[in-house]
């Protein structure tokens, strides 16, 4: 599979950004146990554009991490956009767009799974990125704000046309939260709907044995691996 140049091979397997877990010496075991990508906590754009202390620390990644993605997230363009050239200078692999976080104090703000109640706002965060980064930039999101909401094939028609290098989609709405069965049937219609840019595959890949199954029921490009990993860096290894 292939991230515009970045070749991760077949049927990679990603370490998810998560907050409070998704630290340096985290990522950096992951990579040891066979994780083919990693991704950073992810960063508050404001707290970038202002120049937060803990948010500029998230930014910091070891050389043995690589591949590497900084994830960032927010709900206004312009500092979404200056949050982009923030973490370009940091010289990672690509940059990741976070639309998909259900947390309360995230969304109200139009960040993260809350911008998917406004898809031309989604867009244009989207193309500010792009504009601001000498990098692939990736999406990470869900299927939609509730099951009446559901719009992700034309979501990711849409963030593909955008120019968007690669799509993660964790399969659950932000109502479910975390909870529930994750809807893997939606992958094979999100696969369908892309043109040319890999699909990765998120939710419930909490075993070797569902991770497996994910690839050879949905047809994802790749797996992104986040629960799964917590105090078990060794998943990797075993799928």
């Amino acid at each position: 599979m292939q991230i515009a140049n970045l070749d991760l091979g077949p049927r990679p397997l990603l370490l998810a950004p998560m907050e409070d877990v998704s630290d340096p010496p985290f990522r950096l075991l992951c990579r040891r146990m066979g994780a083919d990508m990693v991704y950073t906590e992810f960063i508050s754009a404001g707290g970038l554009a202002y120049g937060a202390k803990g948010s500029v620390q998230k930014l910091e990644f070891y050389e043995d991490e690589r591949p590497v993605g900084i994830q960032i997230f927010g709900g206004e363009i312009e500092q979404v956009g200056e949050a982009a050239r923030i973490a370009d200078a940091q010289n990672p692999e690509l940059i990741d767009i976070n639309f998909g976080c259900p947390v309360k104090k995230v969304v109200c703000k139009d960040g993260g799974a809350g911008i998917l109640r406004n898809l031309p706002k989604m867009e244009a965060i989207t193309q500010a990125v792009i504009e601001a980064s000498n990098r692939p930039v990736t999406v990470k999101t869900r299927l939609g704000w509730n099951d009446e909401s559901i719009r992700i094939e034309e979501v990711a028609r849409m963030l593909e046309a955008t120019g968007v290098a690669a799509l993660a989609v964790h399969a659950r709405t932000r109502a479910q939260m975390y909870k529930g069965e994750a809807r893997w049937e939606y992958f094979p219609r999100i696969k369908a709907a892309l043109r040319d840019i890999p699909l990765i595959g998120n939710g419930d890949a909490t075993t070797p044995e569902k991770i497996k199954a994910m690839f050879d029921q949905t047809g994802v490009d790749a797996v992104m691996i986040g629960r799964g990993a917590i105090g078990n860096p060794w998943i990797f290894r075993d799928a």
